[in-house]
């Protein structure tokens, strides 16, 4: 079971970023994953989640400019950021849980394998 997240970089105040996550030693046809965020100095907060079947949540301080997807075939885990802001800057981190459907409407909490973070700058 490993997750393998790419995509992050540095990018201006308004540009765009889109992370992957790839999934690798899953068997489960039911499952939940999602994005974290940790900032230098604050705690770990969940970004987005979605389910295998579709359902999605954000966090408020994200909506309307984070999109979560995913790519069943590929085993793929996506999350499109637009009009990123200097506050968006962390390091980001997948996660999934083992297999087996989340709790919702708070699914983060099931999410206990994770990848090793990528890192987004958004400067000002």
């Amino acid at each position: 079971v490993q997750l393998v997240e790419s995509g992050g970089g540095s990018v201006q105040a308004g540009g765009s970023l889109r992370l992957s996550c790839a999934a690798s030693g899953y068997t489960y046809s039911s499952y939940c994953w999602g994005w974290f965020r940790q900032a230098p100095g604050k705690e770990r907060e969940g970004v987005a989640a979605i389910a295998s079947e579709g359902s999605t949540i954000y966090a408020e301080s994200v909506k309307g400019r984070f999109t979560i997807s995913q790519d069943n075939a590929k085993n793929t885990l996506y999350l499109q950021m637009n009009s990123l802001k200097p506050e968006d800057t962390a390091m980001y981190y997948c996660a999934r849980n083992r297999g087996g459907i989340c709790g919702w409407p708070d699914p983060y909490t099931d999410l206990e394998v994770w990848g090793q973070g990528t890192l987004v700058t958004v400067s000002s």
